[in-house]
């Protein structure tokens, strides 16, 4: 009798175990590089007369309808190796080590990661393209390249170039686009169909096609996007001037592209019948590149992501207004799938909110997010150095520690007074490191320097690439494009006082090494310095 008891009991186990396995969700996790809060669907929360009332992203908002919306989630840091290193191992990207860098970055393998923590507890795992990149060893946090599915290719990634070529060599344009959307659907079918069936999956697409560069003109000619439809809708910090707006227009054309791919994947999801029980995350590592504002600038533009989350368990329909940050997806998840969470992660979980029938502002502790820069590419000549900034932001304000304020932001520009010759336009278009090296290259950027003595337009430069006080503050409330600096009017002193004090609270409670010995640690190599292999 008692060895009957003692099977039975195991079999109960056994069923419960299995019963709790099966209910564990798949995870189909969609980063995109260099994509900000771009997307159709917040011009119709935020309302009309922006750039989003331009592009459309109708998979991308389906995600967002059927599950929720958030309207202010951060990064922790707007480049792509330090974003992704907070990101991954639910902790501020200064606690990462030499992964809190971009150039020279170093994975430290004792850090865990959400993806390497649901491994372990039975989860399989797929990726198409970019993880945790660059640095060594590349997606190390994703378990290197051991879960690549990319048999297909990774042509999808330089989507305007590739299609373009395919059409010089005779294809339609729709046809070239159809190839490299077929490559997406085989690559993850090809991770569907070799996956353990019994086994729940997280399945991280990780394009990099909104990555400059993408091909002058591709928003009209691949998407019929007329550069004149965004006019007027520009933010202030940018010049409202044809190449911009082709330059953006054509950034547009990237964002419909990675669109498409979503829809791709929504449908494989679908014929496979998983969709019912797949967590759809969609999100990207920070804002627009080359522009004013943009990837690393601690100003909205360059912070302020798309973050929309469905699946099951999921309360859809619903729009959030809370602050929150990219890192807090790693315990949401491991929330999600009953998986510990550890207890170095210093984000925190979602899920409640997820769960929840709430909208708007729904946990009062959200009312602030941190973030941050380190070194973003290496060094453009000797004696460059990071540029150091912390920023607290609030649902009103904008706090920006500009440590190094005798350095330029974006990085030296060397070649512009003085130097040795004048950067072409075509380096300034082309050429990563022609001078303000921070800055991805392109018609932007050119424009902004070729057109920096202009009194008409000497002010765009200036908000780009001057030098900027240790302390900035923005209104958003009066100030939404972040272009006054109010840290020295009288009426916001106590302002300054109270979300300094904050940030830094919080900076030396996790232990930020820019707070320690005058930043010591970041100021030496090898997170300064030329980069050694």
């Amino acid at each position: 009798m008692k060895t009957l008891l003692l099977s039975f009991g195991w079999f109960l186990f056994w069923a419960f175990a299995t019963a709790a396995a099966k209910e564990q969700p798949n995870v189909l996790f969609i980063f995109a590089d260099d994509w900000g809060r771009v997307a159709n669907l917040y011009s119709k929360i935020d309302g009309p007369g922006t750039f989003n009332d331009v592009v459309r992203t109708p998979n991308i908002d389906s995600v967002g309808r059927q599950g929720v919306v958030f309207t202010h989630a951060f990064v922790n840091a707007p480049s792509c190796t330090p974003c992704r290193s907070s990101l991954l191992s639910g902790q501020h990207f200064w606690r990462t080590g030499r992964a809190a860098i971009l150039q020279g970055a170093v994975w430290d393998t004792s850090i865990p990661t959400f993806p390497l923590q649901m491994l372990q507890s039975g989860y399989t795992l797929g990726k198409h393209h970019k993880v945790w990149s660059p640095g060594k060893p590349a997606d190390a946090p994703f378990g290197n390249q051991k879960y690549a599915f990319e048999a297909a290719g990774k042509a999808f990634n330089s989507f305007s170039h590739n299609v373009s070529k395919k059409a010089k060599q005779g294809s339609s344009i729709d046809a070239a686009k159809k190839d490299l959307f077929e490559e997406v659907r085989s690559n993850f079918q090809q991770f569907l169909s070799k996956r353990d069936p019994q086994k729940p999956f997280l399945f991280w697409f990780g394009p990099t096609n909104v990555h400059r560069r993408w091909l002058a003109g591709s928003g009209r000619e691949l998407w019929n996007l007329n550069p004149e439809d965004l006019r007027g809708r520009l933010p202030g910090f940018m010049p409202d001037v044809p190449e911009v707006r082709e330059d953006f227009n054509d950034y547009l054309g990237e964002v419909q592209a990675l669109d498409t791919a979503v829809g791709v994947l929504l449908e494989e999801l679908r014929t496979n019948a998983l969709d019912k029980n797949t967590i759809i995350v969609v999100s990207g590592d920070h804002g627009p590149p080359g522009f004013p504002h943009g990837k690393c600038n601690l100003y909205d533009f360059g912070t302020r992501v798309s973050l929309m989350i469905s699946g099951p368990r999921i309360q859809g329909g619903r729009i959030i207004d809370d602050l929150v940050t990219l890192p807090d997806l790693a315990p949401t998840l491991l929330d999600a799938a009953g998986v510990s969470i550890p207890s170095n992660m210093t984000a925190r979980s979602l899920w409640p909110i997820l769960t929840s029938d709430r909208s708007g502002l729904v946990d009062p502790l959200r009312d602030s997010v941190f973030i941050g820069r380190e070194r973003h590419v290496a060094e453009a000549r000797p004696g460059h150095k990071p540029y150091p900034q912390r920023a607290i932001r609030t649902r009103q304000f904008s706090l920006i520690i500009n440590f190094e304020p005798d350095r330029y932001p974006l990085g030296d520009p060397f070649r512009l007074d003085g130097g040795a010759s004048e950067p072409t336009v075509e380096e300034l278009s082309t050429t990563t490191r022609a001078t303000i090296a921070d800055c991805d290259a392109g018609p932007t950027k050119a424009w902004l320097v070729q057109n920096r003595n202009d009194p008409r337009y000497a002010r765009f430069y200036e908000l780009s690439f001057e030098k900027r006080p240790r302390i900035e503050l923005f209104d958003l409330e009066k100030d939404p494009h972040q272009l006054r600096n109010v840290a020295d009017v009288a009426e916001y002193r106590d302002i300054v006082k109270k979300l300094e004090t904050k940030l830094m609270d919080e900076l030396r409670t996790t232990g930020d090494p820019r707070v320690i010995e005058n930043g010591k640690y970041f100021e030496e190599p090898p997170m300064s310095g030329p980069v050694k292999d």
